[in-house]
């Protein structure tokens, strides 16, 4: 009987402590991440905003070798929406809308489905180093509901971080040896 005892208190405590720490992770985050690329700013924004050029450097888009993103309103402009629908894990269902476009930034809302539902906002800031050299900074906003925070805040960072820088190489290497043709 004590033996049940003691698995039935380590489990209860295995269960309440990450509850518990949960309450003291922030519930928002912000991933920063920036590359430089070189060539104009111009070019570099006129590239990014079209949302249909993502399957030439989204790690999520290039994932899926059977996605077809569906774009709907006047690509590249503020009300533009692009929707998936995917069955590789990850990837899941949703869609994104540009919010916002000045010369300098590029504001977006994404609504997941699937595999979890969810909202969060996306920035792409573009900043001229020099005229042939330009600084894009991809910005995601996470604000998560306890206890679901825990695991964003920990693994969901790291996963936007990874694949945010994996995606602005990709941006940098596309736009880079177009400029060079």
């Amino acid at each position: 009987m004590k033996v049940i005892k003691i698995i039935g208190i380590v489990i209860l405590v295995l269960i309440a402590l990450p509850l518990i720490v949960a309450i003291f992770v922030p519930k928002s985050y912000t991933v920063s991440v920036s590359e430089t690329i070189n060539v104009p700013k111009q070019q570099v924004y006129d590239y990014v905003r079209i949302l249909d050029n993502q399957k030439e450097y989204s790690v999520w888009v290039l994932e899926d070798p059977k996605l077809r993103p569906v774009i709907t309103g006047t690509d590249g402009t503020v009300g533009a929406t692009q929707s998936w629908n995917s069955q590789v894990d990850g990837i899941g269902e949703g869609e994104q809308e540009i919010i916002a476009l000045t010369p300098d930034r590029m504001d977006i809302e994404l609504r997941f489905k699937r595999p979890m539902e969810g909202t969060a906002k996306a920035a792409n800031i573009f900043t001229e180093l020099n005229p042939n050299q330009t600084k894009l900074t991809t910005e995601f906003y996470s604000n998560d509901k306890y206890p679901l925070n825990l695991m964003s805040y920990f693994m969901g960072r790291k996963y936007i971080t990874e694949a945010s820088t994996q995606n602005l190489q990709n941006i940098k290497k596309n736009l880079e040896r177009l400029s060079a043709n």
